[in-house]
């Protein structure tokens, strides 16, 4: 299966504009204006995806796809927005009118998400009635994620109004073939997907050895829950990551492929990781020994993550000393944005998640960036059969 970039790129403006008309339907059918906030194509495991959706509620509809394009699409209401759905189109109405209310409304905005992709392929693309879901995790995901084997990729929107209370999701999982007809490439410029499956799985081997040295340095249990590669247009990055408060650190890489990596800790983990260092009392301040620690710890996890992909892609790559920040995840990420958007539109935004349960949530986010250009020239020259050998002495790289 060959994935062309600029196929990828198309199809993501389709994705974000099905989600659009679907917002402009729901804000027509409700008074609430709502908008796009986040689109984007995720190659992920399974039990990643279904990770996502785990400790929440969603009701909504499951609907499938035959045609130009086979699959399902699900569309999500989290509890609030479900019953701000329920209370405009069936207010007073028992239980089951307002359950029909919520699967009328998901064929109608599933619809309009479908609409713009038939079009694009000149083709019919069927769906099926719409089946209500409800619950969190495989409860609520299509059946096609359900024990699947491998990664899959999930295309995904985020609806949000300003008042938070009309929000949904849709994701639609397309079947491999389907896709593989659908992204067929126009030109040599393709990239196998076997390496993009094995470069997402060199990034969780990175993230992996990045949170065993976590729990080396400081005690703390660590382990790695989630792992996704994100292809999304490169001025929404920002907005992927989102406005949540982080301590960590940033740091640019360079070899091939080049790129930028921030570590990112919600403020009681970095204060966690910090008393563990530093074993004082730090009053919630960021002092230049507390900081120092919190350098010091993002280079020793920046080489665990990136000594694998240099093992792998028998490529020399070195990184700068990291810089210290603190401030919400838009802020921090979006000088960076502004150095790559010079070069490339879309980027593929590599996101792992470290986290622990030992005395209290522990959690941490990598992000890393790498150089569109050279990660596509890196992908070409990948050696499959080299994509176990992420453990690495540095010396024998550097």
């Amino acid at each position: 299966m060959q994935i062309d970039i600029d196929s990828l790129e198309t199809y993501n403006r389709l994705a974000r504009e099905g989600a659009q008309s679907a917002a402009t339907a729901l804000s027509a059918l409700t008074g609430i204006e709502t908008h796009v906030e986040v689109t984007n194509i995720s190659l992920v495991a399974p039990s990643e995806l279904e990770y996502e959706y785990l400790g929440g509620e969603f009701s909504g509809v499951r609907i499938g796809l035959d045609g130009a394009l086979d699959g399902e699409t699900v569309l999500t209401f989290d509890s609030a927005a479900r019953e701000t759905v329920a209370d405009v189109l069936a207010p007073g109405a028992d239980e089951g009118m307002r359950r029909s209310s919520i699967e009328e409304v998901g064929n109608i905005l599933t619809s309009g998400f479908i609409d713009g992709w038939a079009d694009h392929l000149d083709a019919v693309i069927d769906i099926s009635p719409p089946t209500y879901v409800e619950g969190s995790g495989t409860d609520v995901l299509p059946a096609e994620t359900t024990g699947a084997d491998g990664q899959v990729f999930v295309f995904r929107s985020r609806v949000e109004s300003a008042s938070g209370s009309l929000d949904f999701h849709i994701l639609l999982v397309p079947e491999r073939e389907s896709l593989v007809e659908a992204l067929d490439p126009a030109t040599d410029d393709a990239i196998p997907f076997e390496k993009l499956e094995v470069f997402n799985e060199m990034t969780k081997s990175g993230a992996e050895r990045a949170a065993e040295n976590v729990t080396t340095m400081t005690g703390l249990e660590t382990d790695v829950e989630v792992n996704r590669m994100r292809f999304v247009p490169i001025d929404a990055v920002p907005a992927t990551v989102g406005d949540r408060r982080y301590v960590g650190t940033v740091m640019e890489y360079t070899g091939k492929p080049s790129g930028y990596l921030a570590i990112l800790f919600d403020r009681p983990s970095a204060e966690a990781v910090v008393d563990a260092l530093v074993p004082m009392e730090t009053d919630g301040e960021w002092g230049e020994m507390e900081q120092s620690a919190m350098k010091e710890l993002g280079n020793i996890m920046t080489s665990g993550f990136i000594d694998g992909w240099a093992n792998v892609l028998e490529s020399s790559i070195d990184h700068s000393p990291p810089t210290f920040v603190s401030d919400m995840g838009t802020s921090i990420m979006s000088p960076i944005v502004g150095r790559m958007a010079q070069t490339q539109e879309h980027a593929f935004l590599l996101d792992s998640t470290i986290q622990t349960d030992t005395d209290g949530v522990f959690r941490c986010e990598l992000f890393a960036l790498p150089d569109g250009a050279e990660l596509r020239e890196v992908l070409e020259e990948l050696l499959v059969e080299r994509a176990d050998q992420t453990r690495v002495d540095p010396d024998e790289v550097f």
